[in-house]
């Protein structure tokens, strides 16, 4: 049975849709569509809860620093270097907040006085349902991290912000949630 088009769904019609996998952090559907043109196609779509992702600066007298992570990702086989960032699946009530001091201070350690919303953003539109909040925490203060059995390889590191965005620019940072994330505060102005 055809269903009707939403509003604003940009011409699409979904005809069907099935679950094609899923576990508790991701379901991948399968939707059968008819695209604006009226030909019928197939789209598949990652469907996984929202994130956070949290800039730590620090000042000091040498100028403002960065906490940045390194973690494995085991789908690219490589360590990354990232901000802490996460999500909660099993604390659908939190709030996009408290979701970001708890990923920093079970990441870092670092426990944050002030908490800045930067915005949002969505990390695959074409592909995922998934959009997260970009922050910036300062007021920091160090404690210890309280790491999930599944981040046990992470390690922090303390950079200038200069040197930071000399990471983005030559390379070594290409984790797209944490260029997003960068670029979200930097044009705020708030760094």
């Amino acid at each position: 049975m055809t269903q009707s088009p939403k509003p604003d769904a940009g011409g699409y019609t979904t005809v069907s849709t099935r679950t094609a996998y899923e576990n508790p952090w991701t379901r991948v559907r399968e939707d059968i569509i008819i695209r604006p043109g009226g030909r019928q196609g197939l789209y598949g779509v990652v469907e996984r809860g929202d994130f956070v992702v949290i800039l730590p600066l620090w000042d000091g007298p040498e100028g403002p620093r960065v906490t940045l992570i390194r973690q494995y990702r085991y789908p690219i086989g490589k360590r990354m270097w990232e901000l802490p960032m996460g999500m909660w699946e099993d604390r659908p009530d939190a709030t996009p907040e408290d979701v970001a001091r708890g990923e920093l201070r079970e990441e870092t350690g670092l426990i944050a006085g002030q908490m800045r919303d930067a915005g949002l953003m969505y990390q695959g539109a074409g592909y995922t349902t998934q959009k997260g909040r970009a922050y910036l925490a300062t007021g920091l203060q160090q404690g210890p991290h309280q790491r999930e059995e599944t981040e046990e390889d992470i390690t922090c590191h303390v950079v200038t912000l200069k040197e930071m965005e000399a990471m983005i620019v030559d390379g070594r940072i290409t984790c797209m949630v944490t260029i997003a994330a960068f670029g979200l505060i930097r044009a705020r102005g708030w760094i």
